[in-house]
């Protein structure tokens, strides 16, 4: 369904039971940063009334999602702590297009959203099914379903103001490059990507 072209190490689920207070903090910025990542492309194509529409509630959403996972961590005393670099967002934020048409910023602006989505998605997923603990079974399996909704409507909208041949064959590149980013990077079960 996602697309992704390499999963995740299956010991990754392992990895993030042992440290579950390191990935709820990472979990946590990382649905702060995607609100933030709406309201930044909200804010750099105003002229684009569907994206505006389309984005506005997930900015609400991912908030609600951050202060669902700050309650989680509250609720076992779990610090915020300070936010970590994202070695796989920064490394998909280098592919992508800083000159030239605006399309093609915004295309690939929407995929790495859309890619990230995913991923997040995926790992969701893995969390919902590998803990033992059902309460964190749940817990997980509702942010897994909320981001496969956020994953196609990133790549929706990019279908809405670019032609669609031009998103496929660069979602195919991003793919290839997304698979490329999770091939290199450690194995690490603090982090979320």
């Amino acid at each position: 369904m996602l697309g992704l072209q390499l999963p995740t190490d299956p010991r990754w689920a392992n990895l993030a039971a042992v440290s579950l207070e390191e990935i709820l903090t990472d979990h946590a910025y990382c649905e702060q940063k995607a609100a933030t990542q709406c309201i930044s492309l909200i804010q750099r194509y105003p002229h684009y009334p569907e994206l505006v529409d389309q984005l506005a509630p997930i900015v609400t959403e991912e908030w609600g999602h951050f202060r669902m996972v700050l309650a989680e961590m509250r609720k076992r005393q779990i610090p915020l702590g300070r936010q970590r670099a994202d070695a796989y967002v920064n490394a998909l934020m280098q592919r992508q297009q800083k000159g030239g048409d605006e399309q093609g910023r915004l295309l690939d602006q929407l995929l790495t959203c859309a890619l990230i989505e995913a991923r997040s998605c995926e790992r969701f997923r893995i969390l919902s099914e590998g803990l033992e603990d059902p309460y964190w079974q749940r817990f997980y399996r509702r942010f897994m379903e909320s981001e496969a909704g956020h994953y196609t409507l990133f790549i929706q909208l990019a279908k809405r103001y670019i032609p669609e041949m031009r998103v496929n064959q660069r979602w195919q590149q991003w793919l290839d490059w997304e698979a490329e980013i999770i091939a290199s990077l450690p194995l690490r079960g603090d982090r979320m990507h």
